[in-house]
């Protein structure tokens, strides 16, 4: 069961302050007062007095239910019928020292990627995803999954550091790759982010898109961030943290090689606005056909809690009128 309108759940809240101020301000106006109580007889507590306790019970009762019926509760039912396959896309995203540069204020290179790679994973809910980073080494921060909300955890753990420093463009590729290998989605696709030079030689990344190729893997290369002077955040000790220009390569020719090779397509992008762009231009390229139903259908709860709670409201004002009426 769920609630179409969650937030007049608040409307309670003055309902409990009235009943408890009601209890505590409160003396009995029938009372009489008497200097010696002692002299009194007690009388038998009837019928009548308990239900006269009860009255203010049963209105606070009456519009907890009517509050929870203007909640709207209702049960949810769901089928969902998908035919057709979905795509198989890898992320191999670049976790250098570099990325940390910030020429993609106001976060810095890696910050903006993440934001943008998760905007993807949502708008592909079909899709198995998986996330490989790279800096001198390689591995796969999560395997192919349509789990999406679990690779999104994954990605919000990445950070510059997590690997020693370099940039091994060759194994970020052929790991990205071999999780396809076993694929047998009809679309099988590499998305390398990157924003600096191979300078790991253990594995050419021309060998790791020959790779790609010969198991009909397609690879978009994205550059990430401009060459030359960008600002970089550098930590001083005893002065915080300053920002000073350092100087940027992109093998701008290398990614390009890896995307013709592969049949996929090379992209720059050197502003937040930018690399949003060219995702959704990914996004437009790798598509696939579904033939889906779904349907989704409410059983409304509404009338189960308001109308006993008018049916107690107008109970409590009739025996209020009637038999349990109070004279001054």
């Amino acid at each position: 069961m769920e609630f179409a309108r969650l937030w007049l759940l608040v409307l309670l809240i003055p309902v409990v302050l009235a009943f408890w101020v009601h209890l505590r301000g409160g003396g009995d106006r029938a009372a009489l007062r008497h200097s010696r109580l002692v002299l009194m007889p007690r009388g038998r507590t009837t019928l009548r007095v308990r239900l006269v306790r009860l009255m203010p019970w049963l209105v606070v009762l009456a519009l907890i239910l009517i509050v929870v019926g203007a909640m709207g509760p209702r049960i949810v039912h769901r089928s969902e019928e998908i035919e057709g396959e979905g795509i198989d896309i890898v992320l191999s995203l670049d976790i250098s020292g570099s990325m940390r540069s910030l020429d993609f204020q106001p976060q810095d290179r890696l910050g903006a990627a993440k934001e943008v790679i998760r905007g993807f994973i949502d708008g592909r809910p079909h899709d198995r995803i998986g996330l490989v980073v790279f800096a001198a080494r390689a591995f796969t921060q999560c395997p192919l999954t349509v789990d999406h909300p679990v690779l999104a955890r994954f990605l919000d753990e990445i950070e510059v550091g997590l690997i020693d420093d370099g940039t091994a463009i060759g194994l970020g590729l052929a790991t990205a790759v071999a999780r396809l290998r076993h694929s047998t989605s009809p679309s099988r696709t590499v998305i390398l982010l990157t924003d600096g030079v191979n300078n790991v030689p253990t594995l050419e990344p021309e060998t790791a898109a020959e790779l790609a190729r010969s198991l009909d893997v397609r690879v978009y290369t994205v550059a990430i961030g401009r060459e030359g002077l960008v600002p970089y955040p550098v930590d001083a000790p005893g002065a915080g943290r300053r920002t000073r220009q350092v100087e940027t390569k992109i093998d701008l020719p290398l990614l390009r090689r890896i995307a013709d090779l592969t049949g996929g397509r090379m992209f720059q992008a050197t502003d937040p606005e930018a690399l949003q762009a060219i995702f959704a231009t990914i996004d437009e390229l790798e598509t696939a056909r579904y033939e889906t139903t779904v349907s989704t259908w409410y059983k409304d709860l509404m009338n189960w809690f308001v109308l006993p709670g008018l049916i107690l409201l107008f109970l409590e004002g009739l025996l209020a009128a009637t038999w349990l009426r109070r004279l001054p």
